[in-house]
């Protein structure tokens, strides 16, 4: 039985990898009751791999650890990938809304670091970018901001998957990319 026991322990320690776990936001709440207040506390968690897997949850409870920890596992059911280019930056720049929140999120060269304010910084450090420059845009509140974060990193698209659904190699994708970078140069300078 024991043996069966070292076994099982062993496999969910396999199967589970280190996950990087960043706490965005605590709320205290009050409730006002018969007796005086009762407070209770609501969580913000970002969890991720550091290798393109990112997912954020929120949790409510009577003591703070315990929403951390509701929020933890929210944040582990919901997890999603997102495409890196060189497992380091994003591939092209993106935009994303939810609510007041706007974020812009921009590809960066190497060597730049995460330029971003508090809860994206969470969100792209769990994420494993290392190089990106992201601008919050309306609402400071963490959640939207996180929320409008993950929205636009669900549309981001690899030049791979691209290439495969327009039925052309990644070359041709990448080349059509560079020329209109190009145009765009060219109008800007006129």
């Amino acid at each position: 039985m024991a043996r069966n026991n070292d076994r099982q322990d062993r496999n969910s320690q396999r199967d589970e990898p280190e996950m990087l776990e960043k706490l965005v936001g605590i709320n205290r709440v009050a409730k006002v009751v018969k007796g005086g207040r009762r407070f209770g506390f609501a969580a913000l968690v970002v969890v991720g791999d550091g290798k393109g897997r990112a997912g954020f949850g929120t949790g409510k409870a009577r003591e703070v650890p315990e929403a951390i920890r509701k929020a933890t596992e929210g944040a582990k059911r919901n997890m999603v990938r997102v495409p890196l280019r060189d497992g380091r930056t994003l591939h092209h720049d993106i935009k994303g809304t939810y609510g007041a929140g706007r974020v812009i999120l921009r590809a960066a060269s190497a060597g730049t670091g995460i330029i971003a304010g508090g809860p994206m910084r969470a969100v792209f450090e769990v994420l494993g970018i290392q190089d990106i420059v992201a601008k919050s845009i309306g609402s400071s509140n963490p959640h939207n901001m996180i929320k409008a974060t993950f929205l636009a990193l669900n549309h981001m698209q690899a030049p791979r998957s691209v290439a495969q659904k327009r039925g052309m190699r990644v070359a041709d994708v990448l080349r059509k990319r560079a020329e209109k970078s190009s145009e765009d140069q060219a109008t800007a300078s006129q």
